[in-house]
């Protein structure tokens, strides 16, 4: 039972001492890092430099680049392009259902509604840069 009782509390204390962390570092990310984005974000943190244009390279810029190509006829590879782009009809196209004549990304799926929602916030809150 003695053998029993120190090879438990030997497996306790190996287990409490690897779940410690040595240093803020090691679980906080790097100064001036770009850790991926808040799935979740409070209007006042969405910016065009903090999510909207992560949103726009994943999403748009295959065809939407510097150099529209597939027939897209607008860039939006800078914050001006999707400022101007969201301030005419970008929402409302990335809102429309899928298989919607119109509807973007063309050809694929709709985007997530979470994200459509940031891009709504991010015009609402004034295309903060």
């Amino acid at each position: 039972m003695k053998k029993l009782n120190l090879i438990v509390l030997a497996m306790s204390a190996i287990i409490a001492l690897s779940c410690s962390s040595g240093s803020e570092s090691d679980i906080a990310p790097a100064p001036n890092s770009n850790p991926n984005p808040n799935p979740n974000p409070t209007p006042s943190s969405i910016t065009y430099t903090n999510t909207i244009k992560g949103i726009m390279t994943a999403n748009c810029t295959s065809c939407h680049g510097s150099t529209p190509s597939n027939g897209a006829s607008i860039s939006l590879d800078t914050y001006a392009r999707v400022k101007t782009s969201t301030q005419n009809n970008l929402a409302e196209r990335i809102s429309r259902a899928q298989g919607t004549s119109g509807m973007m990304p063309q050809g694929r799926s709709r985007l997530p509604q979470s994200t459509i929602d940031m891009v709504v916030s991010w015009s609402n809150s004034g295309y903060v840069e």
